[in-house]
Formats: structure tokens, C-alpha cells, sequence
């Protein structure tokens, strides 16, 4: 019998490792030739290994979540013949799906992470040694020592004082139905009674989990960390009133035939191309490494998007030259292509500016993180229905009901000053509030 060594290969320009994220073999498998070993992440990519020959695994790199470096051995396998094996003249090259990682903050998804074990909680402490027992005979059920100002002349076994105590139920409350003592049927009645008492247990008890940061929430978490390292964020929040907005938007809905159906960010996207070229400094990229900025023309828009596998920010290029239809149908598309796993490298990286939206759950504001090296990020948040005053045309006010939505930004401070940011977002609250003015030339 002999041996071949399996060596990660050079997967790309620049990458120097690879961190483990799936293994399909274990140590005693048997894998044909062109079978999967493991399936490796670079900054870039997901690379799926495949064995160039037959034979048993007798030993793997290392566990999921572990880094290996180009040219390390990767998997050892026992083929037929004597001595060293070699691999055929011209092996395939491994293949690959594309998943660039440009990331935005989200709360953590526990379907990005691999579960690693359930740790039950500690037992509860031993209760302490009962008192010696007093001179005179004792009932003849015994009754607990009263904790926690329990009235200490209610009867009732342990066991019922211990489902008190749970319950946060003081005995002297409950009704005892017979012989003066209080029994589980008593509490249950009482709590029957009493079921907007804050007697009933919040929730069900449940045990800890770890949980190992591997693959995709790992660069998340490194993008993050890198990004709040690097960068001094600061935050603007501006209250607009799209009222006339939705009107506009519902209308061109009414008539859109088999055009794509219009949602606000398609609005919001023609909003802010309109107004960049006159704040260049938000549409850019900063190399703190290299000390340079560099401002942009087009407008190659990153929008975050919530997939299956995590957070991803997949590009609209050159959203300044696309109409609103042109727009909605470019989200969709781009969209699904990252939930199904099919967006291609180049509509998942080289975006200028991030805007970053949860819908209905955007809330009051957000301060969402940059996605570096960009220096802006813009977040819309929900739309809301208030009262307001608004001219009546006579000179007055009255009272009506508008519909309204804060817009977010968030700047890196050693680009971007907050006269500029807030300036921005003005111009932008300008046109949304004027709707018009995003069909005029």
C-alpha cells in the first residue's frame, strides 16, 4: 500500500489560507477519485476540494473552523501500490462557487454557525441541614421552614412550599380548602384566579449552547470588527415626510403593466444619485493603508441583503444611469441571486456606497456599520403614520395624518465632516419631499 499526500492548492491570486468550513470525509472513508474532501473559504470564495485519487483517508488537516495554509497537507490517503503516490498529470482544478463576502452588521443567524454542544445548567445548590428537632412531638405531616416572609403558620408539605417558592406565591394568600392546609389543588386555584398576577412562569427553562464562529459569521464578525477598529463612525438622523411619495409611488404602480412593482428604495436610490455629485466625498473609497481617497463618478451602489448563508451586499453598477423601473427590476434580480447562492465575484464586490434597509423592521434609526473601506453607509427606516401640521392654504395649519421616515447615515469622520453628512441628507429630503423633482431632467 502506498500514500498520497493532498496539499492545498493555490486557490487564488494573493490568498495565503484557507479556513475549513465543511468536511465530506472522515478519517477510515473511503473517497473515489474526483470525490469531495472538504470545502475551503478564502476571503473570496467558497472552494470545493475533490481527491485526484482513490483510495482510504487515514488522516485530515484539522477540525471545521481551522486555518490551513497554501501547500500544507490537507488530507492523506492510502492507495493501492507501494511507496508515495502521484497525482495524474493533469488535475482538475478545484471547483469553486463564488461567495465574496462584503457585509453589513445583523444580528447573528444561528443558520450560519455549527452547533457544538448543549451544556445543561448547574444543579441547584444542596439545600442546608434541617435544625435539630425541637423537644415536643412534631405534626404528623411535616411542614417546611418558611423562607422569603412566607407566613410561617400556613400548613403545607415541602412539596407545596417548594412550588410556592417557585412561583413567587406567599402561602398566606392562598385559601386552604380543607383542615387548614394548603395543597396543590389550592395553588392551582389560586393561580387559576390569579393568572394576571405574575404567578406563571415566563418561559421555558433551557439549557446553554456553544456555539463555534466558523465560515461566514466569522467574516462577519472579523469585517465588522475591522470596520469599528479602523473606522470613526458618526452617525445623522433626519425625519422626512414621504406622504406624496407613496402617492407618486402608487400611482405609477397602478399603470406599471408588466414593469417590476416599484418599493421606496428605488425612489431612495434615484434620491441619492441625484444629489452625490454635489457631495463627492460620500460617494468614495478610503486606503487608510496607502493615505488616499478616492472619489467616485459612477455610482456602484452596495445592497445589503439578508440570504440563507448571511448578510450580503451585492452591487447595482452604475446605478446613476438606470431609471426607476430599470432600478426595481436590478434589485430583484440581484436579490435573488444572492438568497439562491448564484450571484457571480463581480456583483459582489466594488461598491462606492452601501444603503442598507430592514423594511418594516427598520425602526425609529439606525447607526449602521461602514462597509470599509467605503466611507458612507445610508440606512432607511420605516415609514410611520403621525398627525402634523401643515398649511391649510389660507395662511393657516391644520391637523392631518403624513406618513413619515427617518433616514440614516453613518460617516467615516476622517473623510466625511457632519456640515457635508447633514448637508447630504437635507438635499436628499429635499427630493423625496418633492417627488417631481425625481422625474424632472
Amino acid at each position: 500500500m502506498g500514500t498520497y499526500t493532498f496539499r492545498l492548492p493555490d486557490i487564488g491570486e494573493g490568498i495565503a489560507e484557507a479556513e475549513i468550513v465543511a468536511w465530506h470525509v472522515a478519517v477510515g472513508d473511503m473517497v473515489e477519485e474526483d470525490g469531495r474532501l472538504a470545502d475551503m473559504m478564502t476571503d473570496k470564495a467558497t472552494v470545493e476540494m475533490e481527491s485526484p485519487v482513490a483510495g482510504k483517508v487515514v488522516s485530515i488537516a484539522g477540525e471545521v473552523g481551522d486555518v490551513v495554509a497554501i501547500g500544507s497537507a490537507l488530507v492523506v490517503i492510502e492507495t493501492e501500490g507501494e511507496g508515495e503516490a502521484q497525482a495524474p498529470a493533469a488535475a482538475p482544478a478545484p471547483k469553486s462557487e463564488v461567495v465574496e463576502e462584503r457585509l453589513e452588521v445583523e444580528t447573528p443567524d444561528a443558520g450560519d454557525v455549527t452547533r457544538v454542544e448543549a451544556v445543561a445548567p448547574p444543579p441547584p445548590p444542596a439545600p442546608p441541614p434541617s435544625p435539630p428537632a425541637a423537644p415536643k412531638a412534631a405534626p404528623a405531616q411535616a411542614v417546611e421552614p418558611v423562607r422569603r416572609g412566607y407566613d410561617a403558620k400556613v400548613l403545607a408539605s415541602p412539596a407545596v412550599r417548594q412550588r410556592a417558592r417557585d412561583l413567587g406565591i406567599d402561602l398566606s394568600e392562598v385559601r386552604p380548602s380543607e383542615e387548614g392546609r394548603v395543597r396543590h389543588a389550592d395553588l392551582d386555584q389560586f393561580l387559576a384566579y390569579n393568572a394576571t398576577g405574575g404567578y406563571r412562569s415566563a418561559g421555558a427553562e433551557r439549557g446553554d449552547e456553544v456555539i463555534k464562529v466558523i465560515g461566514m459569521r466569522r467574516r462577519i464578525a472579523e469585517n465588522m470588527a475591522a470596520s469599528k477598529r479602523h473606522i470613526p463612525h458618526f452617525s445623522y438622523v433626519e425625519e422626512c415626510d414621504v406622504t406624496m411619495l407613496e402617492v407618486m409611488r402608487e400611482q405609477l404602480n397602478a399603470s406599471r403593466g408588466d414593469k417590476p412593482k416599484l418599493t421606496m428604495l428605488p425612489l431612495l436610490i434615484t434620491a441619492i444619485c441625484r444629489t452625490l455629485p454635489k457631495f463627492p466625498m460620500i460617494n468614495a473609497r478610503y486606503d487608510d493603508e496607502a493615505g488616499v481617497v478616492t472619489r467616485y463618478g459612477a455610482v456602484h451602489l452596495g445592497m445589503a441583503a439578508q440570504t440563507p448563508a448571511g448578510l450580503m451586499v451585492p452591487v447595482i453598477r452604475n446605478a446613476q444611469s438606470l431609471n426607476l423601473w430599470q432600478l426595481a427590476r436590478e434589485i430583484g434580480r440581484l436579490a435573488e441571486s444572492a438568497r439562491s447562492g448564484s450571484a457571480k465575484s463581480e456583483e459582489l464586490s466594488g461598491s462606492t456606497l452601501t444603503v442598507t434597509s430592514l423594511g418594516p423592521l427598520g425602526g425609529v434609526a439606525t447607526t449602521p456599520v461602514i462597509n470599509r473601506p467605503e466611507v458612507a453607509i445610508i440606512g432607511p427606516n420605516r415609514i410611520i403614520e403621525r398627525p402634523m401640521f401643515v398649511p391649510d392654504g389660507m395662511g393657516g395649519e391644520r391637523i392631518e395624518k403624513r406618513k413619515l421616515m427617518n433616514i440614516s447615515i453613518s460617516c467615516d469622520h476622517r473623510v466625511v465632516d457632519g456640515h457635508d453628512a447633514a448637508s447630504f441628507v437635507q438635499a436628499i429630503k429635499k427630493l423625496i419631499e418633492t417627488p417631481v423633482l425625481l422625474l424632472a431632467d
